[in-house]
């Protein structure tokens, strides 16, 4: 029984030289490792063998009505401008419009060489691929933006990294694969035409109601600022914002080296090649207006005269920071049981997690302790933490509802850096048991009740550094 899709590929339908239309290249003995029902349901994908799955979802096989290519962007990485990067081992296979009326691409991550791949093979292997897998609809199940994971399969090739790993493919699902580096491509080779074609496409898929350019800006900058508030209230360290991971939709996207906090310290950085602290927990915020001021330096490239709108780009930029203060607050807020905070409550926030990085308290189980009257036992310095609590105590009397909403805004599992690691050695040896009862677990973080996976690691358990895994 072969597998089907209600494709229509928009972006298939610009120019050529938006991508490179190429076919994934075969593997040899593709395996499905598993296949995400649910959102196959949604996508409207009919149902199919296992079989077939592995065929479409490994690249053996191309469904009819797709049109694969790889897209082309640039992209500043780690503060230095790329002119040229692109689908290096990704393919997009095309677009569904989903049952809840959603435009989605479907894309194929590790799928062999593109004329970007730049000397890199273009496969993956195994731990990037379920890394990517569990962190995804973690994140999905936390209620934050992102790309999905609709499969991963084994492919049957060894892949040679530091040493020889297996095979895999990820199937990514997203609104779009539109990256600020998709504007700077066009915007640095001064294409202006394929540039206004370009924001007039984002403009159609994500924001239709948008007025021009700046418009476009303006709706990309409110999605960013919200999506990163989202990320600091559950501890999400991206690990490689760089431009070219940083998408128009608002999505979460690319789980190389990122890492959730354990031991909260606001400057924690776990990626590996992140050698200055560019990317830390605390940076974020900055650095997205900085990514931000790179979206508007290109969409201005396509007015006649870029110095007139040089303002208008600037005042909606400018205004990201105090974006990102109320969305923060707000999400904070709920954290403490507060559904209106006012600029004021922030101190309060400030002071909490003062106080969790002097004793190195765990950020997740405090809040999630906080949420259940428990907090006191996360620290130490017990009288520090009553001297705070007495204050949030008559802050939230009033509040009716506080303990739900915090309970609601503070999970008690998330995919911990050592939980996977393990889960990854693990499904290496051949045992996916830990990979499916993390999935079990993550899927419903707000209520779980594994003891085991919530548990912060010991010293001997940490794992400080994360690899981009390409």
């Amino acid at each position: 029984m072969t597998l089907t899709a209600p494709f229509d590929n928009t972006y298939a339908r610009l120019p050529a030289a938006f991508y490179t239309r190429l076919d994934p290249k075969p593997v040899k003995a593709p395996q499905l490792l598993v296949y995400n029902e649910a959102l196959g349901d949604i996508l409207g994908l009919s149902a199919a063998s296992e079989e077939a799955q592995a065929a479409v979802f490994s690249g053996v096989s191309v469904p009819e009505g797709a049109s694969p290519l790889a897209q082309l962007y640039a992209g500043h990485q780690f503060g230095s401008f790329n002119p040229q990067l692109g689908d290096g081992r990704a393919l997009l296979l095309g677009e569904v419009v989903g049952t809840d009326g959603i435009r989605r691409d479907i894309q194929l991550k590790g799928s062999g060489p593109t004329p970007y791949s730049r000397m890199g093979d273009g496969r993956a292997w195994l731990g990037p691929v379920l890394r990517e897998y569990v962190v995804s609809e973690a994140m999905h199940a936390l209620g934050i933006p992102t790309t999905r994971a609709l499969a991963a399969t084994l492919t049957g090739e060894d892949i040679i990294r530091e040493t020889v790993l297996p095979g895999a493919v990820l199937t990514r699902v997203a609104q779009s694969h539109l990256r600020v580096g998709t504007f700077q491509v066009f915007a640095h080779r001064g294409q202006r035409a394929e540039l206004k074609q370009l924001t007039d496409y984002a403009i159609e898929r994500h924001y239709p109601e948008a007025d021009g350019p700046m418009g476009l800006l303006r709706e990309v900058c409110k999605a960013q600022a919200d999506l990163v508030a989202a990320w600091m209230s559950v501890g999400f360290i991206h690990g490689v914002m760089n431009t070219d991971n940083c998408t128009i939709s608002g999505e979460t996207i690319d789980y190389g080296p990122c890492a959730f906090i354990d031991d909260y310290h606001s400057d924690t950085v776990f990626s590996s090649i992140d050698q200055t602290g560019r990317y830390a927990y605390s940076n974020q915020p900055r650095i997205i207006v900085w990514n931000m001021a790179q979206l508007a330096t290109s969409l201005l490239q396509q007015y006649d005269d870029p110095q007139s709108m040089v303002a208008a780009a600037t005042e909606i930029v400018h205004a990201m920071p105090a974006q990102i203060e109320a969305a923060w607050l707000k999400r904070f807020g709920a954290k403490l049981g507060l559904a209106n905070p006012t600029p004021e409550d922030a101190a309060m926030v400030e002071r909490l997690l003062a106080l969790m990085q002097e004793e190195g308290a765990d950020f997740t189980n405090t809040f999630d302790a906080l949420a259940r009257g428990e907090a006191r036992d996360q620290f130490l310095d017990r009288d520090a933490f009553d001297l705070w609590a007495k204050d949030w105590r008559a802050r939230v009397a009033d509040e009716d509802t506080a303990q739900a909403l915090m309970q609601q805004a503070s999970p008690r599992i998330i995919p911990r850096n050592h939980r996977i690691e393990e889960m990854i050695a693990a499904a290496v040896a051949g045992d996916y048991a830990p990979f499916e009862r993390l999935m079990q677990a993550l899927a419903d973080p707000f209520n779980t009740d594994d003891a085991e996976l919530m548990r912060a690691p010991t010293k001997e358990q940490r794992v400080p550094a994360t690899f981009c895994g390409t």
